[in-house]
């Protein structure tokens, strides 16, 4: 009953537009203009509105809403689990945490409540974690409706897919029971002393999602590919595909089975560097070719496949002053425990540290270690040489800024398989945005169907970040999310209390330009406000044009704390959700024609 009405009350608001007293208010705004005390004019418990409307309109636009309306219905007692998705994806994108800083925290201090009519009820505890327990079940139907999706608003065609592996780690301990995934593995995050899951991904050379999957963490690379093209091919068909991978991941029996099917399923793969010493003498012989600026291939026909391998001027320099950094800074560490002489002991530590940090580049130096004295002086001086491997040092500058790759495309333009592979940034920036802007890791759930739930939330809000970013790139060539222009945001809303006993809330939007009269008002009112209570933190510059009444830093109250409640999530923890690109953007995009706005 209560939800009802609080409903209808949101539908039943007015948009007024204020204005300071001492103007009178224009003849064109008198049914809805209304006049205010700016000396008792108040910020009292702001919500960040901007990001979140934003958000909804992404939502609405692929539609999400036509998918999960009809999978998600409302339980019998009133709870709208679609509403509770909505909630978590926005969350995920905007302010990435846990469940729990959600409930405590965000929730309240967000405009999702006002936006999709709810109450703090949508984001009670237990209601967030069992509306997990209703979303892995519709997860090859959302696939399928993606890729419609992604065909009907911006044309894709999917000839090429990108694949590739990462891992996310749990803060959790084994043992686990014998079908859970968490397991001990391989870690790309450098955490070998958590249990994880490896996620396969699947997306297009546009950055856009096709599928993914979660395995156990002790997954082998090479082991995966076959079971996922089975899949791919379940769900789209046999169409003649292009399969982009980094080395590592497909097998030999692998390779070959996609070179015999029916039709053949084509691949560009990186390959590992000792097949390019196998294939090197017979690759010196060969000729090369200029396919870009400062970019050379030579071909290699063999055994049905075609190798190319790519000389790029930008990597060549890159690579060859990473190496004489580390050359250099190792060279210089050597020369230091020459002129030091520690002892024996303390001599293998400090070499053992600095081959550590030289990595690869210590297989350049020949190090002649000392004679090992007799136990009872070992912590005697000893001293030691070295020298420069001059032919390793050769080999390693010929091989700079040079990859093989390997295609059953042998009638391709070489050029164009090279951007094909080039295309894997894609898949690696996918998995940077989930680890990083929506901090996908590390995992806290404790059950094999929440942990799915998480990646498939984590999965529904990149979704809506890439389709945020090609509207971007297609309102504004080469833009990103994060310098996305003010035209893509909507209009403007903030709430604000009027100075009087009742708090009476209204809804104010930037009705008319900024040239007008109504404009100006509206930033006399701005401007009047930010005089009267001035900004928390000064440094930070504003357009003349425009009264801070609103932003990252709201104007002080004595009501409100200007900052959220610390907290162990938000103070000094590894843990803490980032500020990322896609929230620092929302904070400062003009929305609307009238002051800067956020929340109220």
């Amino acid at each position: 009953m209560y939800r009802g009405l609080r409903s209808a009350h949101a539908r039943a608001q007015v948009r007024l537009a204020l204005f300071p007293e001492d103007r009178p208010v224009p003849a064109h705004a008198r049914a809805y203009g209304v006049q205010v005390r700016l000396r008792d004019f108040t910020i009292r418990r702001s919500r960040q509105w901007g990001a979140c409307w934003l958000f909804l309109q992404v939502w609405e636009e692929l539609p999400l809403p036509r998918f999960w309306q009809p999978r998600l219905p409302a339980s019998r007692e009133g709870t709208s689990w679609y509403h509770v998705l909505v909630v978590l994806c926005a969350y995920r994108l905007i302010a990435p945490g846990s469940e729990w800083r959600l409930h405590r925290q965000w929730f309240e201090q967000s405009a999702m409540a006002d936006l999709l009519g709810e109450d703090f009820a949508l984001a009670a505890k237990d209601t967030l974690y069992r509306a997990l327990d209703r979303l892995c079940e519709h997860k090859e139907e959302l696939f399928h409706f993606l890729q419609e999706r992604w065909k009907d608003l911006f044309g894709l065609t999917f000839d090429v897919l990108l694949y590739d592996l990462t891992s996310t780690y749990f803060e959790s301990d084994p043992p686990f029971p014998e079908n859970d995934p968490r397991r001990h593995g391989y870690s790309r995050d450098h955490r070998p002393d958590c249990v994880q899951v490896v996620i396969a991904l699947v997306v297009t050379p546009e950055g856009f999602p096709l599928a993914y999957e979660v395995l156990a963490g002790n997954t082998a690379d090479h082991t995966t590919l076959r079971a996922f093209l089975k899949k791919i091919e379940q769900r789209y068909g046999q169409a003649r595909r292009i399969w982009v991978m980094d080395r590592g991941i497909p097998a030999e029996a692998v390779l070959a089975e996609m070179r015999q099917s029916d039709p053949p399923v084509s691949y560009v793969v990186g390959t590992p560097k000792g097949r390019l010493s196998q294939l090197e003498a017979a690759l010196i012989e060969r000729p090369w070719h200029a396919a870009r600026a400062r970019v050379q291939v030579k071909l290699l026909p063999q055994g049905g496949e075609l190798y190319v391998l790519v000389q790029s001027g930008a990597r060549v320099d890159k690579e060859r002053a990473m190496r004489r950094r580390k050359l250099k800074k190792l060279w210089r560490r050597l020369r230091q425990l020459q002129k030091q002489r520690p002892g024996y002991e303390r001599l293998l530590l400090e070499l053992g540290a600095a081959k550590k940090e030289a990595g690869r580049v210590w297989s350049l130096v020949r190090v002649d270690w000392p004679e090992p004295p007799p136990a009872r002086v070992k912590s005697r001086r000893v001293h030691f040489t070295f020298a420069l491997k001059k032919e390793a040092l050769r080999q390693v500058r010929r091989r700079e800024g040079r990859y093989l790759l390997r295609s059953n495309l042998t009638e391709t333009d070489p050029a164009r398989l090279w951007e094909f592979y080039l295309q894997l940034v894609e898949i690696e920036a996918a998995f940077k945005n989930l680890k990083g802007d929506l901090v996908l890791r590390p995992i806290y759930h404790q059950r094999a169907d929440r942990i799915e739930a998480h990646v498939l939330v984590s999965f529904l809000a990149y979704c809506v970040h890439v389709s945020l970013a090609r509207k971007t790139a297609a309102t504004r060539a080469g833009a990103d999310p994060a310098q996305c222009p003010g035209e893509v945001c909507g209009p403007g809303a903030a709430r604000r209390a009027l100075p009087d006993d009742r708090r009476a809330r209204v809804d104010f939007c930037a009705l008319h330009a900024p040239g007008g009269r109504a404009g100006a008002a509206a930033r006399s009112v701005g401007t009047e406000a930010a005089r009267a209570k001035p900004a928390a933190d000064h440094r930070q510059k504003r357009s003349r044009d425009v009264g801070q009444t609103f932003g990252p830093v709201p104007l002080e109250n004595k009501d409100l704390p200007l900052r959220p409640p610390a907290s162990s999530e938000s103070q000094g923890s590894r843990f803490a959700p980032r500020q990322h690109c896609f929230r620092n953007w929302l904070l400062r995009c003009p929305f609307g024609n009238g002051p800067h706005t956020d929340g109220g």
